[in-house]
């Protein structure tokens, strides 16, 4: 039996309930790729970087074989054009406005007074929130073979980009590798109910699945091009980046063509 096949039987068909299952998922692939910090001698910041990497071109395809192009077909380029703008700036918005600290920024100016271990956290729940969103939006508008994919691709890169968020924390030497840990698991879990409440939506209101498919594309695409990307291309590592993204593209790719 599939993955796949494995979440319809468990959810009985219930596109709530297979969100439900979805969310779960990828926020308990977050907690299972974290493991390794608990056992690594030192920090492997490069392995962290890949993760990322391959992160960010998991979410550049899915933005467009799950969201996008399914919206389109559902409601017209219009909708889902003002679904990705209106998502892009509710993320814009919440970045500027939540106090959050970046891996290798820093803190952004005018909030050092928090504790930097919560501003670090809500930097990552800002980077995860579009994917449980993605996840909840896909599988509520019907389309299980997308929605099953994106969760499974979601799920299989959440398991570097859980490694990286501690290996990231653990390479600032003011976390032990237990409050690592335990803080990127937990970032992680903001997936779980958004996944519920995006297909609760698009299910309770039929009319709004293109745009919230779009919505949902737009935080993605948003948190790729401002967050991940500017940060890990500071480094210097841009060509060993750029691999690792299209590696996580391909993969994304090829789960969309499997479901």
């Amino acid at each position: 039996m599939s993955l796949a096949q494995a979440f319809q039987n468990l959810s009985g068909g219930n596109l709530i309930m297979l969100a439900t299952l979805a969310g779960l998922f990828t926020s308990i692939m977050n907690l299972i790729g974290a493991v390794p910090i608990l056992f690594l001698k030192r920090s492997f910041k490069r392995v962290s970087d890949l993760g990322l990497g391959f992160a960010s071109g998991v979410m550049l395809a899915a933005s467009f074989t799950s969201l996008i192009l399914p919206a389109i077909e559902l409601g017209g380029i219009l909708s889902t054009l003002l679904g990705v703008v209106l998502g892009a700036a509710a993320i814009s918005i919440m970045d500027r406005l939540i106090p959050h600290m970046h891996a290798i920024l820093g803190i952004e100016k005018g909030f050092s007074r928090l504790k930097a271990v919560w501003l670090f956290a809500l930097a990552i729940m800002i980077h995860n929130m579009p994917e449980g969103l993605a996840v909840g939006v896909s599988i509520g508008s019907g389309d299980l073979a997308a929605g099953l994919a994106l969760a499974i691709a979601i799920g299989i890169q959440n398991m570097p980009e859980g490694l990286s968020v501690g290996l990231s924390l653990i390479s600032t030497e003011k976390y032990s590798k237990a409050r690592a840990y335990l803080i990127s698991t937990a970032s992680g879990f903001v997936e779980f109910p958004l996944a519920i409440i995006g297909a609760i939506a698009v299910t309770i209101i039929h009319q709004i699945v293109p745009y919230a498919m779009g919505f949902a594309a737009g935080a993605m695409l948003f948190v790729v091009s401002d967050e991940i990307i500017p940060e890990l291309h500071r480094l210097g590592k841009e060509k060993t980046i750029t691999y690792s993204l299209i590696a996580g593209l391909m993969i994304m790719l090829y789960l969309d063509t499997l479901f």
